[in-house]
């Protein structure tokens, strides 16, 4: 008999356990209603959980990740929650020009393809504050970093992104303004300066490749 009563007070403390755990997720569950920190459809992240919320239980929420898993976290264990859907997103990028580049003339350029995003049917309507040069960020080995920044509805900042930096290339390009590179000043005569020239450019190849090569690397893995 003693055995049985000792196995029948551990499954009660057991049980008293994991309904502490249940009350606990329950009523955080509430709590984030009440706050109304997140809807279904909407993107979210909470410590080492992100994605789009598919659904909710009276004690968990389903998180799709844009690769596809589907994350089942409690509410008990989703702590502070950052909402990435809701009313306006800021986007940021750098892009590095030479030194020789006219830093006033990048920021004219820039305003007048700000100025094309607003008039394009398609995204016009998606950008709360169109694309803009903030400023100097810092100056390297290379060329100069500028920022920009611009702040759209939840969920375009990318394609936005992507078709502004691929119109700051074509003016770029179409206002002489470069890109930053590494250069290498050598002294002596042509060949020799066409020698190193190339030296170079088959070094930053060979780079370029490591690194494709380890990113697909590590995206099969």
């Amino acid at each position: 008999v003693g055995p049985l009563i000792a196995g029948a007070g551990v499954f009660g403390v057991a049980i008293g356990f994991g309904s502490q755990t249940l009350v606990k997720d329950i009523l955080s569950g509430v709590f984030y209603m009440m706050d109304d920190a997140f809807r279904v459809g909407e993107y979210i992240q909470s410590g080492s959980y992100k994605g789009t919320v598919e659904s909710f239980s009276i004690r968990s929420v389903k998180l799709r990740h844009h690769r596809g898993p589907v994350f089942t976290v409690p509410f008990g264990s989703l702590g502070a929650v950052q909402n990435m859907s809701r009313d306006w997103v800021i986007d940021k990028f750098m892009i590095n020009v030479s030194y020789d580049a006219d830093v006033a003339k990048v920021k004219k350029v820039v305003k007048g393809i700000g100025a094309a995003l607003l008039d394009d049917p398609e995204l016009g309507p998606l950008i709360i504050e169109t694309v803009k040069m903030k400023g100097v960020e810092q100056f390297g080995d290379y060329g100069i970093t500028l920022s920009f920044a611009m702040t759209t509805k939840p969920g375009h900042q990318t394609q936005i992104r992507r078709r502004a930096q691929a119109m700051i290339k074509d003016a770029f390009a179409a206002n002489s303004i470069h890109f930053a590179s590494p250069t290498v000043q050598v002294a002596g005569d042509e060949a020799q300066a066409t020698a190193a020239a190339a030296a170079t450019r088959d070094a930053i190849a060979k780079k370029n490749a490591a690194l494709a090569q380890g990113g697909g690397e590590a995206a099969a893995e």
